[in-house]
């Protein structure tokens, strides 16, 4: 599980262009850390895990290779409630003209 998990996590760390570094800052961990959970050397404890989703605005079931669906509308509510007070003003503008703004 450990090596799927870790693709799962860069992958997710390359589709928000956020580095190791700072999602080692994000979840209170060192970047050695991070790169021993991408590498599948390590698993994170599932506190840490479900820190990591929540840095990486994913769910913990996504990085378990348990939830594949790209987007559900349950799953993109869970993700929102669950990020909100954590996202920045800037997030929250991006999100609000994504779901509202003209395409």
């Amino acid at each position: 599980m450990g090596k799927d998990m870790g693709l799962r996590i860069a992958e997710t760390l390359r589709n928000r262009g956020m580095t190791q570094k700072e999602l080692a800052e994000r979840i209170g961990a060192t970047e050695a850390v991070v790169s021993r959970y991408i590498s599948g050397d390590r698993e994170p404890k599932p506190e840490m895990l479900a820190n990591i989703a929540t840095a990486l605005h994913t769910t913990s079931d996504f990085l378990l290779g348990i939830e594949t669906e790209e987007y559900s509308h349950s799953r993109i509510r869970r993700m929102i409630a669950r990020n909100a007070a954590t996202m920045t003003e800037q997030e929250k503008r991006e999100l609000i003209n994504a779901l509202f703004g003209e395409e």
